[in-house]
């Protein structure tokens, strides 16, 4: 029997890991919600499951819900922190506390019903769903001292365990599973009379569970990822900023890779981002087009309107384009008057379509809310026909560009036309 149920918890934790990493692996292109609804919406089973479902395994008698689910939902809010950030991990933590509370109040105001047996011998329990409860709203607060316990840890072993991030990860859970285990006993040896054998058995398992967990991170590193991807270490000391002020940390940073007058990115945030994007489509085969927008005639505005009308200009035309944006779209500032637009997952002639469509529209906007006509001529170049790096790609569609301008502007000149 005891073979048998270890045999079993390791099946539900290979599932539990599979599916939750594949979720948080593929969360740029189905989005982070997905993974973070599957995160919380197990955490009454989970509670419940810790609360009345034991096994029995040769150290001892343990729960699933504490042994796979618990220990797997902390360790993957450590990957979502360790793959994105403070603010994005803390989501799931605060979603569960605010709904556990919210079920109390509901349930504060449902046991005041008279109730009516519709099948015979079923009616509310509602003492348990008030147990319930209580262990939901204590597990969810020991989840959250817990989640920034391990980043904090996680931040901590980095100046000890240097790029062995295995080893990081299976240290950082077995410790602070360890602590959760005498958090939750306690409360639960209290709610609801557990035996102090299951202590001392759940401590084991979820022990052996932050080694199986972490040897499928191991094995997952080893044929779907690389190492050095996820390795990302913050000063212990300002870990606590980054837990408690991501919001502003990310609010300066945006500001400091920003234009301050069109709200786009500027000439440094496209040096430093743009090779990279380059490099990885063309390392995954995928198309890609750059635009380059140049606003005509725009000295001419300058002159005639004064520099606060020309201002306005480029504010509207940078909004214009920022409308126009598809998700794997990057709009950069890169000139007093000259946009670049790198567009991954384009070929050539989707960069053509794209262009036109931002042309016309520039020109219908002008037309109606400018005082001053304004229009733009775009070159477009693709990858890797017309290059594999960001200067030759920049310097075929400036060539286009040009030739857009020498046709007398207001034009798109690409690939297609140029052949």
């Amino acid at each position: 029997m005891a073979l048998t149920n270890t045999l079993l918890l390791l099946a539900q934790a290979a599932l539990y890991f599979c599916v939750m990493m594949g979720l948080l692996r593929m969360r740029k292109q189905i989005g982070i919600g997905i993974f973070l609804c599957a995160l919380g919406v197990m955490h009454f089973l989970e509670t419940y499951l810790a609360s009345v479902f034991y096994i029995e395994l040769p150290f001892g008698i343990v729960s699933p819900g504490s042994t796979v689910l618990f220990s797997g939902k902390l360790l993957m809010i450590l990957l979502l922190y360790i793959r994105e950030d403070a603010l994005t991990a803390r989501q799931p933590i605060y979603g569960l506390l605010i709904g556990n509370f919210l079920m109390v109040g509901l349930v504060m105001i449902l046991r005041n019903h008279e109730t009516v047996a519709v099948t015979a011998g079923r009616l509310p329990d509602i003492a348990f769903i008030d147990e319930m409860g209580l262990l939901m709203i204590w597990g969810t607060l020991l989840l959250f001292v817990d989640a920034i316990a391990i980043i904090v840890l996680y931040e901590f072993l980095g100046d000890r365990f240097g790029r062995h991030l295995c080893l990081r990860f299976l240290a950082c859970g077995a410790i602070v599973l360890t602590l959760d285990q005498i958090g939750f006993f306690l409360a639960l040896h209290y709610v609801s009379g557990a035996p102090w054998q299951a202590f001392y058995g759940g401590w084991v398992a979820k022990l052996g569970a932050t080694v199986v967990y972490t040897g499928f991170f191991v094995a997952y590193l080893k044929f779907f990822d690389h190492e050095e991807s996820w390795i990302s270490n913050r000063p212990l000391k300002d870990v606590f900023q980054v837990l408690t002020y991501r919001e502003r940390y990310h609010q300066l940073l945006e500001a400091s890779v920003r234009d301050h007058l069109t709200g786009v990115y500027h000439r440094s945030q496209y040096d430093r981002e743009a090779p990279e994007i380059i490099r990885k489509s063309l390392e995954e085969n995928r198309p890609l087009s750059l635009l380059v927008i140049d606003i005509d005639h725009f000295k001419q505005v300058n002159d005639r309107l004064g520099h606060q009308s020309g201002d306005e200009v480029l504010r509207s035309i940078a909004g214009l384009l920022t409308e126009n944006l598809r998700s794997d779209d990057h709009l950069y500032r890169v000139g007093g008057e000259e946009f670049v637009l790198l567009c991954e997952h384009l070929p050539a002639d989707g960069g053509v379509s794209l262009a036109e469509r931002i042309r016309k529209t520039i020109e219908r906007f002008s037309a109606m809310y400018l005082t001053e006509k304004v229009t733009v001529s775009i070159g477009i170049s693709s990858a890797p026909a017309d290059g594999e790096t960001l200067d030759e790609l920049f310097k075929a569609a400036d060539l286009r560009l040009y030739e857009a301008k020498e046709r007398g502007r207001n034009q798109v000149f690409g690939p297609q036309a140029a052949g």
